[in-house]
């Protein structure tokens, strides 16, 4: 497209296939399922939502007492001023340690099927204790999580009442936690209103960018559906995280986590790079994948990828336009996984531009929330002695 010059959103519209509110785009509408406004998200039977365990588990979310030495909740990895994530290139762990990967925004992640970067849980409540039990993050134990919540007495009344414990059960928790999560959704942003049938909701560069993310730049084959990710794992070449070279700490959570994630001796001693998927299948053809983040209120969450390697949407587009990067398992020494998805794009500076600027209708206005006034401890109630 030359400079200067625009196309209508009812030419683009027709480009695109779009006629009223049905949606039908040629670019891949037979292998990935299509571009879509978001709908609400899916309730498992077994954690209906209700008023008050949505409640229980936003008191719980902020609620430090559920990690390991109580210094460390939910919300100090998920921090709703910082996109429900952090915005370091990797997250923040428990006192004395830190993380080795970038914390994911919790908004919207109650759509998801794979959660974690390597899809090692399959639902919120799988994800909860996932987190709030692990070494480097939460770093909590079931038995002591239960004992501090017996002590509030708040919380024993409201899981009675939600549950019907007796005392606080710890797998509520993870419950609780995830049908708060669940009201975590971003749904009406420009992009939204737009599928919905609002064409004046995106810009004429965002709807030139929309044409781009269908097109020429083929985001779309691997963000795809209302969510945008078709939550399936790619080596895209990003390089290895800056602090692993830089920080002792990083390092030894590094081999920390590969001789816990069971890798060999030998590689224990060769990778000096996050192997990704390779961990949970233990497959060379693993090695360095990811899964694919949804594009979702990201206005928010930078810095984006798995190691927090790119700071806003001009970079993350620069390195998708010169055809992803190279790491250790892109060059063959160690695997040569890289997605052939990938290709250098040749776009233009002004098509560059109109990409991010379709990018950034992916987020509308910002979920805020205060932090709210926790229950305090209290003694347990005297045991009456029978004679």
């Amino acid at each position: 497209m030359k400079k200067g010059k625009t196309l209508s959103h009812a030419i683009v519209a027709a480009s695109l296939g779009i006629a009223g509110l049905g949606f039908g785009f040629s670019a891949a509408a037979d292998v990935n399922p299509p571009l879509a406004a978001l709908g609400m998200p899916p309730v498992p039977r077994d954690n209906p939502q209700t008023p008050e365990k949505i409640e229980l588990g936003k008191l719980l979310f902020f609620d430090s007492r559920i990690g390991g030495d109580a210094s460390v909740s939910c919300a100090d990895c998920h921090v709703p001023k910082q996109g429900w994530g952090f915005n370091d290139p990797i997250s923040r762990g428990y006192p004395g340690v830190i993380h080795w990967r970038n914390s994911q925004t919790v908004i919207n992640a109650a759509y998801l099927g794979k959660l974690f970067w390597v899809g090692a849980a399959k639902s919120l409540e799988a994800q909860a204790p996932g987190a709030a039990l692990g070494a480097v993050s939460g770093n909590g134990e079931r038995d002591m999580v239960e004992a501090r919540l017996a002590f509030i007495p708040e919380y024993v009344k409201r899981f009675n009442q939600v549950f019907g414990d007796d005392w606080p059960k710890v797998n509520n928790v993870w419950k609780a936690m995830a049908a708060f999560e669940r009201t975590l959704i971003h749904n009406d942003t420009p992009f939204d209103k737009f599928m919905r049938g609002d064409r004046s909701a995106l810009s004429e560069e965002q709807v030139r960018g929309f044409q781009l993310f269908q097109g020429k730049a083929n985001c779309v084959e691997c963000h795809n559906g209302p969510l945008l990710t078709d939550q399936k794992f790619y080596n895209l070449g990003v390089p290895r995280a800056e602090d692993w070279s830089e920080s002792g700490l990083a390092q030894i959570t590094f081999r920390y986590e590969q001789l816990a994630k069971g890798v060999t001796e030998k590689l224990y001693r060769k990778i000096k790079d996050d192997a990704g998927l390779y961990y949970r299948t233990k497959q060379k053809s693993d090695m360095g994948k990811f899964r694919t983040p949804p594009l979702r209120y990201t206005a928010y969450t930078a810095p984006f990828m798995h190691n927090g390697s790119f700071f806003d949407f001009d970079e993350i587009v620069d390195f998708y336009n010169e055809g992803g990067g190279t790491n250790e398992f892109t060059d063959g020494v160690m695997a040569k996984n890289k997605t052939k998805l990938l290709k250098k794009l040749g776009l233009t500076d002004e098509e560059k531009a109109d990409l991010v600027a379709f990018l950034e209708s992916l987020s509308g206005e910002e979920i805020k929330m205060t932090t709210p006034k926790l229950p305090p401890y209290a003694p347990l109630p005297a045991v009456v002695q029978a004679n």
